[in-house]
Order: C-alpha cells, then structure tokens, then sequence
C-alpha cells in the first residue's frame, strides 16, 4: 500500500509501533521516494516510513535555484504531513546553481551531455534544502545547504563516457559524486558533507531532534 494514501488523522498503527515511539520518540517519515536519501536516513539507525510527496517541481517564474530548492522542500514535507499529523516528516530537494541558472534532474542522456557541457571547468552551486515538520505540534523548520563544486575542464568523450557508465539521470547536476562522478570534479567545499548526495544530515539531525525524534537512543531501554 501507497503510504500517501494511507487516511488522517492518525499514522496507521503497524507491529512495533509503540516500540519505535518509546526509542525515538515522534514517528519519524521521510516525504521522498529517492534511494539516495532513503540510504542516508538510514545512518541513523532511526526505524521510519517512505512516503511520497506527490509535489508539483515547475520553478516559478525568476524564481532563484536556491529559493526554489528551499520551497520544493518544505512543500514535500507538508504534503506528507497532512497524511501522518503526528509524525516528524523530512523533506528535501537540491537544485545545482550555475551563475544563477537552475538545474535540476535531466532526465536524459541528452539534456544530461547538455548539463555536464555547461558546467564544465565552473563553479557550481548546489543547494540542498531539508524542511521538517510535524502537524500535530506546528513544528516547521527549513534549511539550506550549499556546495561549492569546481568541476573539470571535460572533453566530450569524458562527459560521453561518464554518462554511459553511471547514467546519472535523476540526479541534479547530472554528477553523482558518490560514484564515478567523483571523477568530474576538481574541489568540493562543504560543512554537511552528504549534502551533495541529496540530504544535509548535520542539518537534518538537528532538526528532527527540535521537532521531537530522539537520536542516539538506548535500544536495550525498549521492553
């Protein structure tokens, strides 16, 4: 069963439930269907649910990478809110900024050789936003992550290639930078530094502790 289509108001009771809650305090969902930041989340040790945002991403006109990526995050963690009200709902989005021109996931091979073109021997920006909220309590809280990327002066055939190998496709930027794209690039400048991957975890851990999720709790504690 779809979890975004589970009804309100209350998040469906599942064997364990009570155990999760006693350990980690609020139920902790994570408002995106990405593997990348479902294995990030997953460093924590914290039990959750995948839920998906079901989010409209068409940029506003003029609307800047980084305003955009603040906005698609904090609009997928309330979409997924509405159908889990007591829980701690993480939501994320990243939009890679080169001089002020978004770019997101390409989709294809094709728009992707156009990404990696343009972005060739730059410095991109990707901005990373987490937002977490939780109904019940009114808790709301975004943040932003940035990452300063030098990239390669790359020929064609090395964009080529690359692309044939790691078919980075739903990935912003068309890099991912946790396989061969790591290749691609000169420099990386972060203070999160799986922010790139697609989810701040210094941020995000933060976050879902104000909101009411409890980190580093005693598994032994639970009876």
């Amino acid at each position: 069963m779809n979890p975004a289509t589970l009804p309100s108001p209350a998040l469906p009771e599942k064997p364990g439930l009570s155990t999760i809650r006693h350990l980690a305090g609020r139920p902790l969902v994570l408002g995106s269907t990405s593997p990348y930041r479902r294995e990030l989340l997953q460093r924590l040790q914290i039990p959750f649910e995948v839920a998906s945002p079901e989010v409209d991403e068409t940029p506003l006109p003029h609307e800047a990478p980084d305003a955009l990526a603040a906005r698609l995050a904090l609009a997928k963690a309330r979409a997924v809110a509405r159908n889990f009200p007591q829980a701690v709902v993480i939501g994320s989005d990243q939009v890679a900024d080169l001089n002020g021109l978004a770019l997101g996931k390409p989709g294809n091979h094709e728009r992707a050789v156009v990404q990696l073109r343009q972005m060739r021997g730059q410095t991109v920006i990707f901005q990373t936003a987490v937002a977490v909220v939780c109904q019940e309590s009114g808790f709301e809280q975004t943040a932003l992550a940035a990452v300063r990327v030098k990239f390669r002066d790359l020929n064609d055939i090395e964009i080529e290639n690359y692309l044939r190998a790691e078919q980075p496709y739903d990935c912003a930027g068309s890099a991912k930078s946790e396989g061969l794209g790591i290749a691609l690039l000169e420099s990386i400048d972060s203070d999160d530094p799986t922010a790139l991957i697609g989810l701040p975890l210094i941020r995000t851990c933060k976050m879902i502790q104000a909101a009411g999720t409890v980190l580093l709790a005693n598994k032994k504690a639970a009876p």
